[in-house]
Protein backbone atom coordinates (compact mmCIF):
# COMPACT_ATOMS: atom_id res chain seq x y z
CA UNK A 1 0.00 0.00 0.00
CA UNK A 2 2.88 2.33 0.82
CA UNK A 3 4.38 1.69 -2.60
CA UNK A 4 1.14 2.62 -4.41
CA UNK A 5 0.73 5.73 -2.26
CA UNK A 6 4.32 6.77 -3.08
CA UNK A 7 3.64 6.40 -6.82
CA UNK A 8 0.36 8.34 -6.62
CA UNK A 9 1.93 11.18 -4.64
CA UNK A 10 5.03 11.37 -6.84
CA UNK A 11 5.53 15.05 -7.71
CA UNK A 12 6.37 14.27 -11.34
CA UNK A 13 3.27 12.14 -11.84
CA UNK A 14 1.09 14.78 -10.17
CA UNK A 15 2.65 17.47 -12.37
CA UNK A 16 2.02 15.47 -15.55
CA UNK A 17 -1.58 14.69 -14.56
CA UNK A 18 -2.19 18.33 -13.65
CA UNK A 19 -0.69 19.52 -16.93
CA UNK A 20 -2.74 17.06 -19.00
CA UNK A 21 -5.93 18.01 -17.14
CA UNK A 22 -5.25 21.69 -17.70
CA UNK A 23 -4.50 21.32 -21.42
CA UNK A 24 -7.45 19.01 -22.12
CA UNK A 25 -10.15 20.95 -20.26
CA UNK A 26 -9.13 24.50 -19.31
CA UNK A 27 -6.58 25.76 -21.83
CA UNK A 28 -7.39 28.13 -24.70
CA UNK A 29 -6.65 25.28 -27.13
CA UNK A 30 -8.56 22.57 -25.28
CA UNK A 31 -9.80 19.38 -26.90
CA UNK A 32 -13.34 20.61 -27.59
CA UNK A 33 -12.08 23.79 -29.28
CA UNK A 34 -9.74 21.76 -31.45
CA UNK A 35 -12.60 19.46 -32.52
CA UNK A 36 -14.81 22.46 -33.34
CA UNK A 37 -12.05 24.09 -35.38
CA UNK A 38 -11.45 20.81 -37.22
CA UNK A 39 -15.17 20.61 -38.15
CA UNK A 40 -15.04 24.22 -39.30
CA UNK A 41 -11.93 23.52 -41.38
CA UNK A 42 -13.57 20.49 -42.99
CA UNK A 43 -16.61 22.61 -43.87
CA UNK A 44 -14.41 25.29 -45.43
CA UNK A 45 -12.51 22.66 -47.44
CA UNK A 46 -15.81 21.23 -48.72
CA UNK A 47 -16.95 24.73 -49.66
CA UNK A 48 -13.68 25.38 -51.50
CA UNK A 49 -14.05 22.13 -53.46
CA UNK A 50 -17.64 23.01 -54.36
CA UNK A 51 -16.66 26.51 -55.49
CA UNK A 52 -13.77 25.16 -57.58
CA UNK A 53 -16.19 22.77 -59.30
CA UNK A 54 -18.57 25.66 -59.94
CA UNK A 55 -15.73 27.74 -61.43
CA UNK A 56 -14.79 24.88 -63.76
CA UNK A 57 -18.43 24.38 -64.78
CA UNK A 58 -18.90 28.11 -65.45
CA UNK A 59 -15.67 28.31 -67.46
CA UNK A 60 -16.85 25.38 -69.60
CA UNK A 61 -20.24 27.06 -70.03
CA UNK A 62 -18.55 30.35 -70.97
CA UNK A 63 -16.34 28.63 -73.55
CA UNK A 64 -19.38 26.85 -74.99
CA UNK A 65 -21.31 30.13 -75.05
CA UNK A 66 -18.55 31.98 -76.90
CA UNK A 67 -18.06 29.28 -79.53
CA UNK A 68 -21.57 27.92 -80.11
CA UNK A 69 -24.08 30.27 -81.82
CA UNK A 70 -26.99 28.00 -80.92
CA UNK A 71 -26.14 28.38 -77.22
CA UNK A 72 -25.92 32.16 -77.63
CA UNK A 73 -29.37 32.23 -79.17
CA UNK A 74 -30.78 29.97 -76.45
CA UNK A 75 -29.28 32.18 -73.73
CA UNK A 76 -30.65 35.37 -75.33
CA UNK A 77 -34.12 33.85 -75.68
CA UNK A 78 -34.25 32.53 -72.11
CA UNK A 79 -32.68 35.42 -70.21
CA UNK A 80 -33.47 38.47 -72.30
CA UNK A 81 -36.71 37.20 -73.89
CA UNK A 82 -35.45 38.03 -77.35
CA UNK A 83 -37.36 36.71 -80.34
CA UNK A 84 -37.29 36.53 -84.10
CA UNK A 85 -39.52 38.77 -86.17
CA UNK A 86 -43.04 37.44 -86.35
CA UNK A 87 -42.76 35.35 -83.16
CA UNK A 88 -44.76 35.82 -79.99
CA UNK A 89 -43.24 35.20 -76.57
CA UNK A 90 -45.39 33.99 -73.68
CA UNK A 91 -43.91 34.07 -70.17
CA UNK A 92 -45.45 31.57 -67.79
CA UNK A 93 -44.74 32.03 -64.09
CA UNK A 94 -45.67 29.81 -61.19
CA UNK A 95 -48.30 31.60 -59.08
CA UNK A 96 -47.45 29.49 -56.01
CA UNK A 97 -43.88 30.78 -55.78
CA UNK A 98 -43.47 33.65 -53.40
CA UNK A 99 -40.38 34.94 -55.18
CA UNK A 100 -40.23 33.77 -58.82
CA UNK A 101 -36.72 33.12 -60.05
CA UNK A 102 -35.82 33.58 -63.68
CA UNK A 103 -33.39 31.09 -65.13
Amino acid sequence: MKKIWKVITNKYLLTIVGFLTWTIYFDQNDYMSLQQRQKELDGVKDNIAYLNNEINRMNAEKTDMLTNPAKQEQYARENYRMKHDGEDVYVVENANEKYPVEK
